[in-house]
């Protein structure tokens, strides 16, 4: 909630749900996923956030607003079964769910410690990334990182280290890098908004192709 660009986005509206509720309403289509938690802050400003996120049936973990890999750690926490941790940002309400399973299915395949479906050359829209990872990668993560940078985007202490860890990367055939579908932006949030308005309606179940295919992404600018 204390997002510096737009303060309080992922409880924005969109078709009178909160963003972080659509998304989770995406993401909750995946075959791969088991258990979904949100990682959020102890700050009093994300109270809000977790009521709803709870009152949808979600795990929730709470832990410093400066350390997101600590909160990651403490989320994975609560899924002491789990040996596989899938990423995913809370404001990307546009992502697909069969890219994420692409992307668990690509770190299977692999063997790997680590894998996304962004690589130094990006294939994917901007708010379609997926990381992937194995538990104990991300446990040596929490224990070992010191650099501020590691704590605050959760996996570099991975991705950094392919003399450690095993990594792969997922990529398709004509790339879409160009669009950007994240929201950081008063002017993101209205174009979410106005996807939904165009495609949910008809069909909730919209796939990244026909986000695409919508003729406001034809020049659409990379983050």
């Amino acid at each position: 909630m204390t997002s510096s660009r737009l303060p309080g986005k992922v409880m924005a509206p969109i078709l009178g749900e909160p963003m972080i509720g659509r998304q989770l309403e995406r993401l909750s289509r995946s075959a791969r996923i088991g258990r979904i938690v949100v990682a959020t802050s102890i700050d009093p400003s994300d109270d809000a956030l977790v009521d709803y996120v709870q009152r949808l049936g979600h795990l929730v973990f709470r832990g410093a607003l400066a350390d997101v890999l600590d909160r990651f750690g403490g989320a994975m926490a609560m899924v002491p079964e789990a040996d596989t941790v899938v990423r995913l940002t809370a404001d990307c309400p546009l992502a697909d769910w069969t890219v994420i399973d692409a992307t668990i299915d690509c770190y299977r395949e692999a063997d790997a410690d680590y894998a996304s479906n962004t690589p130094a050359v990006r294939t994917y829209p901007h708010g379609l990334d997926v990381e992937v990872m194995r538990r104990e990668a991300l446990e040596q993560a929490v224990r070992e990182a010191t650099d501020p940078y590691e704590r605050e985007h959760v996996t570099p202490f991975i991705y950094r280290r392919p003399d450690r860890f095993r990594l792969a990367y997922l990529s398709q055939p004509v790339s879409l890098a160009h669009l950007r579908w994240t929201v950081d932006l008063p002017e993101d949030l209205a174009f979410v908004q106005d996807v939904y308005s165009r495609l949910y309606p008809a069909n909730p179940a919209f796939t990244s192709a026909e986000v695409a295919a919508l003729p406001r992404n034809s020049s659409g600018a990379a983050a």
